[in-house]
């Protein structure tokens, strides 16, 4: 994204906004912006809901997934059997940042705290979504969605950020040695 792209840029490289640009392109930016917030809540109530159409509906219809296939048929096929691991389950958005790379394309980064019901454990898990957008036919989707968390642990439990062997499948956390400033902070101490 350049300035001459889209008027003056942020420290972040995002444009500034209301600064530059014509009127018309600075409400399509808004709107924009508008739309794409709307995406992790609608994904969080329909995971939550297991409303699986309306989950699939967030992403484009030709979403890649990688070896199991493209599509919004292949993602259902693959996110099915995951969400019948859990039964009840809260998604709570806490924050959402969006840097537009041009007209129809976005990344962004989601704060949510998740807790999942899976047998007799309440699982709580502080997560980071890490995201790209796509505008299609004037409807803004995912193209792509990647999870980084923090920690998962039974709400009875103190969240382990190091040697996680909690929920099966969570993983090792990604977080926060996955932020670019994070080693760098630490470096000199």
């Amino acid at each position: 994204m350049s300035e001459a792209e889209h008027g003056p840029l942020n420290a972040a490289g995002g444009s500034l906004g209301a600064a530059g640009g014509s009127l018309e392109d600075r409400i399509d930016r808004i709107e924009s912006h508008l739309a794409i917030q709307q995406l992790p809540i609608r994904y969080a109530l329909a995971v939550d809901a297991r409303d699986l159409d309306a989950w699939a509906g967030c992403f484009r219809p030709d979403v890649e997934m990688g070896r199991h296939g493209r599509g919004r048929t292949a993602l259902l096929a693959y996110i099915e059997p995951l969400v019948r691991g859990f039964r009840r389950s809260v998604h709570q958005i806490c924050g959402h940042r969006v840097e537009f790379t041009d007209r129809d394309t976005a990344t962004g980064a989601v704060y949510c705290r998740a807790e999942h019901e899976v047998g007799d454990r309440w699982i709580v898990m502080a997560i980071c979504y890490r995201d790209d957008y796509t505008r299609v036919e004037g409807e803004w989707y995912f193209s792509r969605r990647r999870e980084q968390h923090w920690y998962a642990a039974d709400v009875t439990e103190r969240p382990q950020a190091v040697d996680f062997n909690g929920w099966e499948g969570s993983g090792q956390p990604a977080l926060p040695d996955a932020f670019p400033s994070w080693a760098p902070f630490w470096k000199d101490k």
